[in-house]
This record gives structure tokens, C-alpha cells and sequence, in this order.
């Protein structure tokens, strides 16, 4: 299991969503996830998703300015790093575009919210009270992501000189596929750029485990999700669906191969 407090980890995962109510019910029923709501202001919440008492995320409602600006219900994948201000000065020298931020969460830690050179949005996260996610990479939790973007070139660039990631093809991997390693981990990857569906804004892609993932696509039906690709196997890999909850925010089931 990947430490979440290694610079250059994903330390945190947070649903945007249009309606919250409904968000938090189709995700417990989803993964059995409890939440906790976390005041934010005059009649808003952050929704602490915890699977077995440990954070998986949260969730909160899409802001007026965001609505206004057309953004959609989505997942954000939030980067741990030492230095927020550092780290989103540096990103900005390398062609990122810092969109908010730098800023304190109140002592919980600092952020900022900033855009790659080729499109997809993350956040940094410098932790001072909570380093991010305590549950990882187990059933019902956040796993692996893909940078969904049309210039996997320029983003790697970007990437390793601002986290140190590293490209990693695989010894039998032919599809064009590229690993992304922090460190010794194996934490994402890159598929080519004709996997990034026309009209698509490139983004990141988060992979939750699951046991069963057809079960699992059978129960996000239920929940009224819709499905996009999938479930798909990948030999000695596992198994996957693309889906996108009620509301629209799009993200994977992943059920290993290797359990």
C-alpha cells in the first residue's frame, strides 16, 4: 500500500455533485460507505465518506461560481506535496495554470487548485492535520487513476519535473499503455491518446476496487447510474466498468485479478 503521505501520492478523492443527498445515498449503497457531514457555512455540508470507520474521500454541492461556469458533477483527485506554494509556483513555470489557491483549509492543511499543460484539473495538498485518505487500494475504496489527456508527451514532462513521476510501459504491455511510478509505486497510468473519447474534456480518471465487478455494475444500475464501457477484462489484470453516478460524475470499478 502506497504511503499517502509521500509527496507526489493521491491522497484524496472529493465528489462535486449537483444533488448531495442523493450523491451520499447511491455511494453507500454502492461500496458501503457511512458519511459523516461536516458543517461548511449556512446551510452547506462536506460529506466524509468512511468505509469501516476510515476515510475514502468526500462530497460536496457543486458552488454557485462553478454552476455558472458550467461545471459538471465530477471526481477530483487530490496530489500530496510539501509545499503547496512551492509546488503550485513550479507548476505554473511548467505551463500549468494555477486556478485557485494557494490557500489554507483551515488547519487541516494547504491546497490549490491547478490545471495540467494539456487540460486535466488536479489539486495539491500540503497536509498539516489530516494527510488524506486511511483507507487504500482495499475493496470499496479508491485504487489507481488514468490521466485521460490527448498529449501524454507534454503531461509526462509536466508531471516528472513537478512530482518526480516516472513512465513505466510494462514488459508485456504492447497497447501503448504507460505506468506512472512515484517512486517504487505504482500509483496510475496513461492510456494513448485515441482512448480519450472525442468531445471529452481530458481529465482524471479514478478506479475504485471492488470484489465483484459485475455485481458491482449490477448494483450501480440499481442505484440509477449509468454505464459507459464494460465491465471489460484485461487478462492477468482484472476486471473493469466505466460509469457515470445519477448525476453525471463519471469514474471506474476495478476488480484485480491478483487477489
Amino acid at each position: 500500500m502506497t504511503s499517502q503521505l509521500k509527496p507526489g501520492s493521491f491522497c484524496w478523492m472529493e465528489l462535486a455533485t449537483s444533488d448531495q443527498a442523493a450523491a451520499k445515498k447511491f455511494y453507500m449503497d454502492l461500496f458501503g460507505w457511512t458519511a459523516f457531514d461536516a458543517p461548511m457555512g449556512p446551510g452547506e455540508f462536506y460529506s466524509m465518506f468512511r468505509l469501516d470507520g476510515k476515510d475514502v474521500g468526500a462530497g460536496y454541492t457543486l458552488r454557485p461560481d462553478q454552476r455558472q461556469m458550467g461545471v459538471p458533477p465530477h471526481w477530483m483527485l487530490y496530489i500530496a506535496c510539501d509545499d503547496a506554494d512551492a509546488s503550485a509556483k513550479r507548476a505554473g513555470e511548467l505551463g500549468g495554470t494555477v486556478l485557485a489557491g494557494p490557500f489554507d483549509v483551515m488547519d487541516v492543511g494547504r491546497m490549490a487548485v491547478v490545471k495540467d499543460p494539456t487540460g486535466p484539473v488536479f489539486c495539491l495538498w500540503q497536509a498539516k492535520g489530516d494527510s488524506g485518505v486511511k483507507a487504500y487500494g482495499v475493496d470499496n475504496s479508491f485504487c489507481w487513476a488514468d490521466l485521460m489527456t490527448r498529449d501524454s508527451a507534454r503531461a509526462s514532462e509536466f508531471y516528472s519535473q513537478l512530482f518526480g513521476w516516472k513512465r513505466d510501459k510494462g514488459e508485456k504491455d504492447d497497447s501503448g499503455y504507460l505506468h506512472i511510478k512515484n517512486g517504487e509505486d505504482f500509483i496510475g497510468g496513461m492510456p494513448p491518446a485515441e482512448h480519450v473519447p472525442p468531445g471529452v474534456t481530458p481529465h482524471w480518471q479514478l478506479y475504485f476496487q471492488v470484489a465483484n465487478c459485475d455485481e458491482a455494475v449490477a448494483r450501480a444500475k440499481v442505484g440509477g447510474a449509468n454505464v459507459i464501457m464494460g465491465p471489460i477484462s484485461m487478462e492477468d489484470v482484472g476486471r473493469f466498468a466505466v460509469i457515470s453516478d445519477p448525476q453525471g460524475a463519471v469514474f471506474s470499478l476495478f476488480q484485480s485479478a491478483r487477489k
